[in-house]
C-alpha cells in the first residue's frame, strides 16, 4: 500500500512541477499586447489559463493527500522510538561465565609483621 501512494505521490509531483513551469506568469500579458502572437493559443485567449489552473489545482491536492496518506502510513510501524531502546532491544543477553580454573597454585599467605 505504501509503494502505490508513494508512486502517486512521485508522479503527481512531477506533473505540478511541470503545469507551474508550462503558465505564464503575471507579467506575460504585456508581451501579448504588442503582437508577439501568445495570446492565440490552443485554448483561446484565456482558455488555457483556466485549464492549467484547475489541474494545477487538482494535482496539488492529489500531491498534498498523497503526503498525507504517507506521513499517516508510516506512522503506523512499529519502531523502538529511541535509538539506544533499539540498540538494547538488538543485543542479545550479556551472560558471564566463571573463569577457567587456573593450573598455578594460589600465593602463600604473607604473616603479618607486628609493629
Amino acid at each position: 500500500m505504501r509503494d502505490i501512494v508513494l508512486v502517486i505521490d512521485v508522479i503527481s509531483a512531477v506533473a505540478l512541477i511541470g503545469l507551474i513551469l508550462l503558465q505564464q506568469g503575471k507579467g506575460a500579458d504585456i508581451g501579448a499586447s504588442f503582437g508577439s502572437g501568445a495570446s492565440q493559443t490552443l485554448f483561446g485567449s484565456r482558455g488555457s489559463a483556466n485549464f492549467l489552473t484547475r489541474t494545477t489545482a487538482i494535482l496539488g491536492t492529489v500531491f498534498f493527500l498523497s503526503n498525507l496518506g504517507l506521513a499517516w502510513l508510516f506512522a503506523q510501524q512499529t519502531v523502538p522510538t529511541s535509538v539506544t531502546k533499539s540498540v538494547v532491544i538488538e543485543q542479545p543477553a550479556k551472560t558471564e561465565t566463571p573463569a577457567p580454573p587456573s593450573d598455578v597454585p594460589a600465593a602463600p599467605k604473607m604473616p603479618e609483621v607486628p609493629k
